[in-house]
């Protein structure tokens, strides 16, 4: 019963066929299977390297489709293909928990983030380690909060997913004015 059903699924996807040889309705179910099997490694490996992430991640990415569209195509066998796939993820899953427990191996694999501005100061230095021209540097500040002196900054990094984090001085209300008028004191408090 068992061989019956695996030889069914076999002429299908046409896995006994030459390349050449697969019809249009194996190519799509050789997807649909395929897209179906990589949906399920990725849920069950990790969610983390379809997000915002580090290279290390977005590698993953890449290498995923990379060997799993070789299913699809039938120029690698189906089911090591599959199989190395899951690999794959499985490798993504293990090293970063490695690089959870152990910052040292988190750094190496992910690298470490930048310092750009420091109190109101560029960091030269940063700049020149991160690639960074100004004009990058005053891009990324209006996109996060509509700054772009760096005087007004009080840290902005370079993060390990390429994304510039900026965290601004706070703003302190100031007193401009205090008025007395007929016995009533009026205080007017500017906001930056």
């Amino acid at each position: 019963m068992f061989d019956e059903k695996l030889t069914q699924l076999h002429m299908w996807l046409g896995l006994s066929h030459d390349i050449n040889d697969l019809s249009y309705v194996q190519s799509a179910l050789r997807t649909i299977v395929v897209y179906g099997l990589t949906l399920a490694i990725v849920r069950l490996g990790s969610k983390r390297f379809l997000s915002k992430a580090t290279a290390f991640d977005v590698i993953v990415g890449i290498m995923l489709g990379s060997v799993m569209s070789r299913a699809i195509t039938g120029s690698t066998p189906f089911y090591p293909t599959l199989i190395a796939g899951a690999t794959l993820v499985g490798m993504h899953w293990l090293i970063a928990a490695l690089a959870f427990r152990f910052d040292w191996f988190g750094t190496l694999v992910k690298g470490k983030s930048v310092l750009l501005i420091e109190n109101g100061e560029i960091q030269r230095d940063g700049m020149r380690q991160a690639g960074l021209s100004d004009h990058d540097l005053k891009q990324a500040l209006r996109m996060q909060n509509d700054h772009t002196d760096p005087a007004k900054i009080r840290l902005a990094y370079l993060e390990r997913s390429g994304s510039i984090s900026v965290i601004p001085f706070k703003n302190e209300p100031r007193v401009v004015d205090v008025e007395v008028k007929d016995g009533v004191q009026s205080v007017r408090i500017e906001l930056d």
